[in-house]
């Protein structure tokens, strides 16, 4: 039998960092029964790769899981295929079906880095939606009208704007409603974004019969740059599976406005810590950095990890040393030389355009190891010879080292 904790504890645990919670006294209700909540939350593997951004909806299920209640992971590989439209300006493009399978071996993946994987439902929504008939997906599509959805605040102001909805659009919350009548969802939990789809599913248990779930957002957590939202096609996130150093040198980028929303969305540091750590008064800021990259790092690939790249971190910025395990590349010269660009580019990954704007900011340098004299490349077309490479090292930008050899 499942020992559950007292309803206090249990909703300060579960509904930290929340925005809305629809409602407190009907989840309240529901714990006093002593009995598992199933609390669901639903992803679309739109794309192969999640970033942190993903995991605060995925945290909030731990949370769940850990106070003794069923997570149901709802993989979206029908509503995948239609598209949320939640908070776009524009119509998603679609996605095939084989495209959705792809992404979703990926997602399972990652997402146990943080869920128990061992406890958790997981579900596709194509089990139902498969099997329906046209004329049940008209009964569905009936459920709501188009002023009603009209009411959802993306959908009104491209309508105002006079920019496209697609009829497959208006489907979408429809789907994510009938997901909660399908698995019998007591909660489910989403972005602030998603507070319209959330309440469709209510909407669809009640019509139903069933008492309707209870509906819990959480913001939507800010990128690297503190002002949009963290998104890979913007480059300001960071990735689940990206490299420990990578991950900890970002989070040591951010700017510290994030650092209580960051450590309250992204760690299970107690709360009054987390006042402790914000308050630049009592914690310098550097310091408190230090924790939530630490944290957050070893969340994603173990203690032993996030201590290697905090020492490499504070050995290659505090100390102004170059990194013991900074990798060997010997570019290819054509004619003897090789444009500056080309070199980044080769070395570091990424497109031309990507290399051109990281020589145009200033942000890559070659280090002389031996004297710690450093030169600023600015000229992406300059020709660099091998006297010009041979024994030093190539920094782009602040985290990456190439030693040359030429």
């Amino acid at each position: 039998m499942t020992h559950f904790a007292p309803i206090d504890s249990q909703l300060k645990s579960l509904l930290r960092g929340t925005v809305d919670v629809l409602d407190r006294s009907e989840l309240a209700q529901r714990l006093r029964k002593q009995q598992p909540l199933r609390v669901k939350l639903g992803v679309d593997p739109s794309s192969p790769d999640l970033h942190l951004g993903h995991t605060v909806q995925m945290r909030r299920l731990r949370a769940f899981q850990d106070a003794g209640h069923q997570a149901v992971l709802i993989i979206g590989d029908y509503t995948a295929m239609v598209g949320d439209p939640s908070g776009k300006n524009k119509t998603r493009p679609q996605l095939t079906l084989a495209e959705v399978e792809e992404n979703a071996r990926t997602y399972l993946a990652q997402a146990g880095k943080v869920l128990d994987v061992s406890k958790l439902e997981i579900r596709r929504n194509g089990e139902w939606f498969s099997k329906m008939s046209f004329m049940e997906v008209l009964r569905l599509c009936a459920r709501s009208t188009v002023s009603q959805m009209l009411e959802r605040e993306d959908f009104h102001a491209r309508f105002n704007n006079e920019q496209p909805i697609s009829l497959h659009e208006f489907v979408y919350p429809l789907m994510q409603g009938w997901d909660s009548v399908m698995i019998r969802a007591d909660v489910e939990l989403g972005g602030t974004d998603q507070l319209f789809n959330l309440l469709m599913g209510r909407k669809l248990q009640e019509q139903e019969g069933m008492t309707p779930q209870v509906c819990i957002t959480s913001p939507i957590i800010p990128g690297l740059d503190g002002e949009q939202k963290m998104s890979k096609s913007l480059g300001n996130a960071i990735g689940i599976n990206q490299e420990p150093t990578d991950m900890f040198g970002k989070v040591m980028s951010i700017p510290d406005k994030l650092m209580l929303p960051w450590f309250t969305l992204l760690t299970r540091e107690p709360e009054d810590r987390l006042a402790l750590l914000c308050d630049p008064a009592q914690t310098h800021p550097r310091e408190a950095k230090l924790a939530l990259a630490h944290l957050i790092t070893q969340e994603m690939h173990g203690s032993a990890a996030a201590q290697t790249a905090r020492e490499a971190f504070i050995t290659t910025f505090s100390k102004g040393e170059i990194p013991a395990d900074a990798p060997e590349f010997a570019p290819e010269l054509t004619d003897g030389s090789i444009a500056a660009h080309a070199l980044v580019r080769a070395a570091h990954g990424g497109s031309g355009s990507d290399a051109r704007r990281l020589i145009a900011q200033g942000g890559v340098k070659l280090l002389q190891p031996d004297t710690g004299d450093e030169f600023t490349l600015r000229d992406d077309k300059a020709a660099l010879t091998a006297a010009d490479l041979s024994g030093r090292v190539l920094k782009v930008g602040k985290r990456h080292f190439y030693r040359l050899k030429a």
